[in-house]
Order: C-alpha cells, then structure tokens, then sequence
C-alpha cells in the first residue's frame, strides 16, 4: 500500500462517487469554493495502482476538521492504516468528523473530547415528490449578504453552538422565515456544488419561541425545493439524540444512513 497526497480532482470523485451518500460532505469540498482549504491524504493499492481509501484535512474554519468514513469492514481496516500512517502531518489540535472506531487510531498519543455521535442523513431524488406534500409559507424567504448582522443575532440567540461561515451566504441557498421583519427560523447549507450537484444542509434553527410550529418542516422543505433546481442528491448531519430534528427531515424526504464520531483531538 502507498500513501501520498491528492490534488487531481477527478480521481478523487471517481473514488467518492463509489459511495456518494457516504461522501456528499468530501464531494462539496472538491469544489473551487472550498477546494483550496483541503489536504487530501489518499491510500493506494500500489504506486500506480487503484484508490481505496481518502481522508481529508480541512483548513478552512478557525479549527482544522479532518473528515474519513469507510463503508464497510474491509474499508475500516484500510482506513485505520492511513490515518495511522498521517498522524504526524496532521496540525497538533483539530476537530474530526470519523466513521466508528476511526476514533481509536488517536487514543495512545492525543487526548481526546467527545463531541457526539451524529447521523448521516440524505435525500435520495426518487423521494423529491414528499415535498410537494409540505405546506408553503409566504413568510419565507431568500435571505441576503446585506442581512448579515440580523443573521449573526439570531444564531447568537436561538443557536449559540452554531459554526457558521458567512462566506455560504454568497451562495444564496440561505431561507429564513420572518415574523415582522427579523428571522424566527433560518436554513442553509454547510456544502454546495452546481459542479458536482450535491449540497449538505446546515445551520438550521428556530428561535424558540416559534418552536413546535412545523415552521422548521416548511422551511427546511422549501430550501431542498430550491436546491433540487441545481443538484441530485442533498445530505445532512443530525445528532442522533435529536429525535425532534430526525421527525423532520424523514417526514420531508431525508432517510438516515451512516453514523459517525465528532470529537476533538489534541496531540500529547
């Protein structure tokens, strides 16, 4: 087995495109948005031989976040050995999104702080016609660049743990409903590619006095609406104790299918 760095984005999407659900997070990231943020350490057969397994550094939050899932056993024991065998090019701290037991390579030189066990969630196109099924709400709408500030007070109020990059609103797959003239409820995206149709939703929220409203299946709904315009498959992080959140997306289309491991990680 050789390991070495990746910058051809096109091996790198064949390689995702074996999975897609698994990978719509790493698919984004191939994107011109996102691209020049990642490192991506990539497992081959030989030196010329086929990929198995990437694991990907990114650099563009505050934190470096590493990202490596695998989709079955075989692909476990592969992936343990990459990440084994980058550990020392890794940054001295970074938060890591890791398929299970991934989390063990780091225990005997990092200390370690759980973050949660999330699921992976995805929204196949065939169940695109569950939307037409959600009630619209001229209360929602776009949000713009120009609305930043209002943004950024209503994540400090209704969700404070939030990472939100404001770089996303450029994309315009921002909604937000509104009570007056101020947000109660926002949704948007953490990935989203035209190039590699794929997007993953994220920093979606209600303000807790508009909770229990079914104003978060409405909005997150017409987001998805919106972006099936440009993509084929939508994906979403949730964490697994999140019963309420989990409701929503399976009632708009969304179907679980992985589970993994966010944790922090500090070298010794």
């Amino acid at each position: 087995m050789i390991i070495k760095k990746i910058r051809d984005k096109d091996v790198l999407e064949t390689h995702f495109r074996k999975n897609t659900p698994l990978n719509i997070y790493l698919l984004g990231d191939l994107d011109d948005f996102f691209f020049e943020y990642t490192e991506w350490f990539g497992l081959f057969e030989s030196e010329d031989g086929e990929l198995k397994q990437v694991a990907l550094l990114y650099k563009g939050s505050e934190l470096p976040v590493l990202l490596a899932f695998y989709g079955n056993e075989i692909e476990s024991k592969q992936m343990k050995y990459l990440i084994e065998n980058i550990k020392t090019d890794l940054p001295e701290e970074f938060y890591a999104h890791l398929s299970p037991g991934l989390k063990d390579v780091f225990m005997v030189d990092h200390e370690y702080e759980p973050g949660g066990r999330y699921l992976k969630m995805c929204f196949p196109e065939k169940n695109k016609d569950k939307l037409e099924k959600i009630e619209r709400d001229s209360k929602i709408r776009r949000l713009k660049v120009s609305e930043l500030d209002d943004i950024l007070e209503f994540y400090t109020q209704s969700y404070p743990d939030n990472w939100f990059d404001k770089r996303m609103l450029e994309t315009g797959k921002y909604f937000g409903f509104f009570d007056k003239s101020k947000p109660a409820a926002i949704a948007g995206i953490h990935v989203y590619s035209v190039n590699y149709r794929i997007a993953a939703l994220g920093n979606i929220a209600t303000d807790p006095a508009y909770r229990g409203k079914s104003i978060c299946t409405k909005l997150t709904a017409e987001l998805c609406r919106d972006l099936f315009n440009t993509t084929d498959l939508i994906g979403l992080n949730v964490h697994e104790n999140n019963t309420a959140a989990i409701k929503c997306y399976e009632k708009i289309g969304f179907r679980i299918y992985a589970g993994f491991d966010e944790c922090m990680f500090r070298r010794h």
